[in-house]
């Protein structure tokens, strides 16, 4: 018995094709797919699209996409040349690895969709996880999107029409009408499934107007409607659509009134029912929205989880950054091109005034550009477990395997781990920042419990931490596990009110320091308290009373990511 054929390969046949009839309207497609035969085949259909294909860069330039000064032309010339760049002409973009793009970049490429000059772009989203994906801000914009995980090769051989064959259908988009009850039902089902953008209706209603003329219809129809709402909903859906639980009406009730005419407010019988649209977008849902509505979780995150440190300048290595006037020294390089590009609009000008001057370019001081570069520094996420009381063994133990799973992912992830514990009459740093797994198992093993619970030494001993590893060029980031029940105050006395009172002290102190962190509350029944810490933090709170090991690492790990 063989597998039966994946249904995304004909989707995505049928969005090009729509996609080559409006370009522009449509705004383009997110094609999620590893680099391999399949993609290759579907690139190769991206030919029909009357647009000339431009391939970006991930780290395409604001001068490569906006254009800048031509400074060989404006030198020949003795005046100001611009150089045009990808915006200034219609074209088919094209952006690989586009789950690594960065916000900036996201930001640049819906402005030049926004600007209506004739662009289109795809988003070659080779991302595996469900949080590695192209950005929202994007996809919003895009008509389609397409998964082809699960489509074999053998099946991939299908391909797009004649590029003639296309040529009736783009005539005929200018004259498919369509009725605003058209743009009403396709709101409401957007609604009921969650879809908040505006956007959304409105590129449904264009992709039925495409549809219509491909399949040489001059006015919008119930069944370009339906094909419309499965082609642009199911990846933006956010919820299940309710279902109906009114009693029917018996039919011997009659409430129309007697002098209302006999068919006024009824849909015409070759009207398509909203059910049959709600079950068609329903069917096309991806598995993993449906797992975490299930889960009653958010829906996809619009930006990708990199675990790593925070951004930081510099002028040495790293990423290069568009250049900035300064004055240059003994840590700042200039920047040539950039010193360059700000002189020469201003050359004859300049040799007006210094009629002897030579021939060369006249760079005042004004002109000087500096080299920028940005990095990324290394994140410690700083492990402070409450290890009090009768019930510490069992939240050690979880602490402990949650631990080793952050360690077993810093090899990929550039993160360091550290390890705070606080009972009886204080803290202490169990696990110094590391990355050794050996190490941390080692310590990991003699973890002692029990006895009275110094929350505050636990917040101070990891706010000392945090300072340090930011001296050390490293981005803290705190996890606590505690159920905020704080009774010994910082000079270790057993005070309830003086330890909550220290507690919160602390809790504000952190907050200046700006760490970013989770409180997970580990009590079996989450109270006010672990709550009102989390706030003074300015962290995040999850209630986790019955997560083992794995669960608090996806639960840390989803909180500092997102």
């Amino acid at each position: 018995m063989t597998d039966a054929p994946s249904p995304a390969w004909p989707r995505a046949l049928r969005a090009l094709a729509l996609l080559a009839v409006d370009p522009t309207g449509l705004g383009g497609i997110t094609l999620r797919a590893r680099a391999g035969p399949v993609r290759q085949s579907l690139e190769r259909a991206l030919e029909q699209v009357p647009l000339t294909q431009r391939r970006l860069h991930p780290d395409v330039s604001d001068i490569q996409l906006f254009g800048g000064t031509d400074i060989a032309a404006t030198l020949a010339q003795g005046r100001l040349v611009r150089d045009p760049g990808l915006a200034d002409t219609p074209a088919l973009l094209i952006l690989p690895m586009a789950e690594r793009t960065t916000p900036g970049l996201a930001a640049r490429l819906g402005a030049i969709l926004d600007c209506g000059r004739g662009h289109a772009l795809v988003l070659l989203d080779e991302g595996i996880d469900n949080d590695e994906h192209a950005p929202g801000t994007l996809g919003d914009r895009l008509a389609f999107h397409v998964d082809l995980h699960d489509t074999r090769w053998l099946e991939a051989r299908v391909s797009l029409p004649a590029p003639g064959d296309l040529d009736p259908a783009r005539k005929r988009l200018r004259h498919v009408a369509s009725s605003g009850n058209d743009a009403a039902a396709l709101t409401a089902l957007a609604a009921r499934f969650g879809i908040d953008s505006p956007r959304a209706p409105l590129l449904a209603l264009r992709t039925a107007r495409a549809i219509a003329a491909l399949d040489g219809h001059d006015h919008v129809t119930d069944t370009a409607l339906r094909e419309a709402a499965e082609l642009v909903y199911p990846s933006r859906a956010t919820m299940l659509p309710q279902t109906d639980d009114d009693p029917p009406q018996p039919a011997d009730q009659d409430t129309t009134p007697d002098d209302a005419p006999p068919d006024q407010d009824q849909s015409s019988p070759d009207a398509l029912p909203d059910d049959i649209m709600v079950e068609a977008v329903r069917a096309l849902l991806p598995p993993s929205l449906l797992d975490q509505i299930a889960d009653a979780r958010s829906g996809p995150r619009g930006a990708s989880g990199t675990g790593a440190g925070a951004r930081r300048r510099g002028n040495r290595r790293g990423r290069p950054l568009p250049a900035r006037p300064g004055r240059p020294d003994s840590h700042a390089r200039i920047d040539v091109v950039a010193t360059l590009r700000a002189a020469v609009p201003w050359q004859r000008l300049r040799r007006a005034h210094h009629p002897g001057a030579p021939q060369r370019v006249i760079i005042h001081p004004g002109d000087i550009r500096l080299r920028r570069y940005e990095d990324r520094s290394d994140r410690l996420l700083i492990f402070t477990v409450d290890a009090s009381g009768s019930a510490a063994m069992a939240r050690l133990a979880e602490a402990k395997g949650a631990v080793e799973l952050l360690l077993a992912q810093a090899y990929a992830r550039r993160d360091q781990v550290a390890l705070v514990a606080f009972r009886g009459a204080g803290a202490e740093v169990l696990l110094p920042p590391t990355r050794s797994l050996v190490q941390a198992k080692r310590r990991l093993a003699g973890m002692p419990g029990g006895g009275g619970t110094p929350l505050a030494a636990g917040l101070v001993a990891a706010s000392v931490l945090a300072e340090q590893a930011r001296g050390r060029g490293l981005s803290p980031a705190l996890a606590l596990l505690t159920d905020g029940r704080a009774n010994v105050a910082l000079d270790g006395a057993g005070d309830r009110a003086r330890a909550m009172e220290d507690t919160a002290q602390t809790a504000r102190h952190c907050l200046s320091q700006n760490i970013p962190g989770v409180v997970i509350d580990t009590a079996t029944r989450p109270g006010d308290a672990p709550a009102t810490l989390a706030a003074q933090l300015g962290a995040r709170y999850l209630a986790l009373p019955r997560a083992d090991a794995q669960g608090i690492s996806s639960a840390v790990t989803a909180a500092l990511d997102g």
